[in-house]
């Protein structure tokens, strides 16, 4: 379903919005979604972007990272996604490799996930100078592009893991610099990852397009969260930054043995569901 057609809906949510609800002062709301009922169901609750993360090899695949996420798997979801939001800004993440290896592999890659699932803009990882020299090919074209800074989660294996990054005062220095160069590059946003909020702050106030924060503190221009994180359904994941605003697993697995309780007890289907 395109945010584009239809009549008497409201106003899709552009990139021109995202950048001016900074200027404005506004917090931007971001979460992540993987299908087209769950798209439907944030988009409805008034959502700045909804973010289809290849942070669904964790939550949807049960991968160990997002590392294995393909680009064919980061379209399929994204479609899913496309038919359930009207409203809110879709942004798509580039999975690993596809932004690493080249402007011009990094192009045709980004130009085929906006084609095949007319998303509005495209995330990519971290700030190397390949990375820097794709965002500027992809946005040269009009292809929006939101950055990534802190953990990224394509290099948990050289980054020794799920760590807070910036820390040391180089390293903090490394990240304000960082952004400020994916600015130059084009990119309207970018997302902080796991450092801390005193970092986030001055990287936030070091450029004049959004950040959206996840475990960088309330210095942010924005918050993202994984949506299955947030309700209660991953109740596994328990990182300090996460606050859980449902706890659905405990309401899904009680459903479950209630509905098989009466499977078993012969008390479903009753006459009320029976035809």
């Amino acid at each position: 379903m395109s945010s584009a057609s239809g009549a008497g809906r409201v106003k899709p949510v552009t990139v021109r919005d995202f950048i001016a609800r900074k200027a404005n002062g506004e917090k931007l709301v971001v979460v992540t979604a993987y299908d087209a009922l769950f798209g439907r169901l944030v988009d409805e609750s008034g959502v700045d972007a909804v973010l289809v993360g290849d942070s669904l090899g964790n939550v949807v695949a049960g991968m160990d990272s997002t590392i294995p996420v393909t680009l064919d798997q980061m379209i399929y979801h994204a479609r899913m996604v496309r038919r359930g939001v009207e409203r809110a800004l879709l942004i798509v993440d580039m999975p690993f490799l596809t932004c690493q290896a080249g402007a011009e592999r990094a192009l045709l890659n980004c130009g085929r996930v906006m084609q095949e699932t007319e998303a509005q803009a495209l995330k990519i990882e971290g700030a190397t100078p390949e990375v820097l020299a794709a965002v500027r090919s992809v946005t040269s074209v009009g292809i929006p592009v939101m950055g990534h800074l802190g953990f990224t989660p394509q290099s948990v294996h050289a980054l020794g893991g799920y760590r807070v990054q910036g820390r040391e005062k180089e390293a903090a220095e490394r990240l304000v610099e960082d952004a400020r160069a994916l600015e130059h590059a084009g990119a309207f946003s970018i997302v902080l990852e796991l450092m801390p909020a005193e970092v986030a702050a001055r990287v936030t106030a070091a450029v004049s397009i959004p950040t959206i924060g996840i475990g960088a503190g309330a210095g942010c221009d924005g918050q993202v969260l994984v949506l299955p994180d947030l309700l209660g359904l991953n109740d596994r994941f328990t990182p300090k930054f996460l606050k859980r605003y449902a706890s659905l697993a405990d309401t899904v697995r009680s459903a479950v043995v209630a509905y098989g309780d009466d499977v078993r007890g012969g008390r479903y289907p009753d006459d009320e569901h029976s035809f």
